[in-house]
């Protein structure tokens, strides 16, 4: 009996970490075998500031998960953002020797190596290259090149670029929570690939996810993603004006927003006030909610604006760019009441709420629905797409897998040692050249192994 594969991501945002483990059902949706969430204590607008509070949260949010669904967790895809994180527009070409030969991997391989020569700045590093389109011999919007013939293969590329020092950090957290890395993935993508649908990346979207310490951003046209942003502001900085704004403590400030907070301060009468009570002894504290409401809607604007300003970098106003599926708002910050009439009034976008629901099996949990676990739910489709075997039922010891073996070399990957996991998926990857498996696809899944790689080997060597 074939076994299943189960898969496991790790969100470690600002204000929460979530481990997450789910398998595909027989209807091929998500579903979710156990959940574990800790309060994120060493995180700050999305990097590690404090090593030992984030592995005390992984180590948290990870048992949680481990006893709700009586698995034991082997390794993890992460999500990384934060505000060290930027994109950039770049095209690159190669003249092939013998044009009268198909092109193959190899090229696309040596295309995408010479776009990992570009010079950075000091500290950073290319965590993400992902074609867009390509030109062959001139020949413009082609989106698979494999099989085509041409002398001079050409790509426009979005390259994703962080710092390496936090990369790293992140990568020291889970290993010495016992864990192993299996997968990095741009936290914007994941949450796109749970609450987006493929006709609203094909018509052209704007994903902004709204987390506690950043508000990430992920604009996708013709099916390809075209542009990404990190905001550094998210809900934290919104409950500190109110905090500042209400002389109230932090506790307070978080509850007032999530009850009581609205995005649009006309939708308050000037009567409606509640009650806080005082610290140690002290009077009780009466807070007008539509000076609430002017606090919110002062931050949410600005942010709104920020995201807004990337947009339109992207170049939005150009009729060939248009957004026409608009905006989804997804992560904790949107469910905020009115934030959707607020970003429609300032950017003039159609815009929903984005809900993981869509990819998630009928029966689950309503809490795990909802905007927050948007991030969480895209990193375990993540994983399962790498065909991983994340975590085995508390008991069952894994065996060591025969590598070599073909029948077998999909589980492999999961448990295999990271030098093998390369030679099994490329042998894979030579054994069955599927029609569903995208250029894209393929370069994501071999790029990331190598970079994977490259922080497992630097973490051994740090120590």
């Amino acid at each position: 009996m074939e076994k299943d594969n189960i898969a496991v991501g790790l969100d470690i945002g600002t204000t929460k970490i979530v481990a997450m483990i789910g398998k595909r059902n027989e209807y091929g949706k998500l579903e979710i075998l156990g959940v574990g969430k800790s309060k994120s204590l060493g995180v700050a607008r999305g990097v590690v500031n404090n090593i030992t509070q984030t592995i005390q949260s992984i180590q948290q949010a990870v048992q949680e998960a481990e006893a709700d669904s009586g698995y034991k967790i082997n390794d993890v895809v992460v999500g990384i953002a934060g505000q060290h994180i930027r994109s950039i527009q770049h095209s690159d070409y190669i003249s092939r020797h013998n044009p009268e030969e198909v092109i193959g991997d190899a090229d696309i391989d040596l295309l995408i190596n010479q776009v990992h020569k570009l010079a950075m700045l000091p500290g950073e590093e290319i965590i993400h290259v992902l074609p867009q389109e390509f030109k062959i011999d001139g020949q413009t919007e082609i989106k698979e090149p494999i099989g085509m013939y041409g002398g001079r293969l050409e790509s426009s590329f979005h390259v994703v670029v962080g710092q390496a020092s936090s990369i790293r950090n992140v990568g020291r957290c889970i290993k010495s929570s016992g864990l192993d890395l299996s997968g990095l993935t741009l936290e914007p993508l994941a949450s796109a690939d749970a609450v987006l649908s493929q006709e609203e990346k094909e018509a052209g979207v704007a994903l902004i996810d709204i987390g506690g310490g950043t508000t990430d951003l992920a604009i996708f046209k013709d099916g390809i993603i075209r542009h990404t942003a990190v905001v550094p502001f998210g809900g934290n900085v919104i409950t500190e004006d109110i905090k500042e704004g209400c002389s109230i403590i932090e506790k307070q400030a978080e509850l007032l927003k999530v009850k009581f907070g609205s995005a649009w301060p006309g939708e308050n009468k000037d009567n409606e006030i509640v009650s806080i009570p005082g610290l140690r002894g002290r009077e009780p504290k009466e807070i007008s909610l539509k000076n609430l409401s002017k606090v919110i809607h002062a931050r949410v604007v600005e942010i709104v604006e920020q995201v807004f300003a990337e947009i339109k970098a992207y170049g939005h106003e150009d009729p060939r760019k248009k957004l026409i599926a608009g905006i989804v708002l997804t992560g904790g910050g949107s469910q905020l009441k009115h934030i959707k009439q607020l970003v429609e009034y300032i950017t003039g976008m159609d815009t929903r709420i984005g809900y993981p629901n869509e990819h998630l099996a009928g029966n689950s949990d309503e809490e795990i629905s909802s905007p927050l676990y948007a991030t969480a739910v895209g990193l375990v489709m993540n994983s399962l797409r790498n065909n991983t075997r994340s975590a085995t039922p508390i008991g069952e010891v894994r065996e060591p897998e025969p590598v070599k073996q073909p029948e077998v070399a999909t589980q492999a990957t999961a448990t295999a040692p990271v030098q093998e996991m390369e030679e099994v998926s490329v042998e894979n990857e030579n054994k069955e050249k599927s029609s569903d498996d995208s250029t894209e696809r393929k370069v994501k899944k071999s790029f990331f192994d190598k970079y994977i790689d490259r922080i497992k080997e630097f973490l051994d060597n740090a120590e």
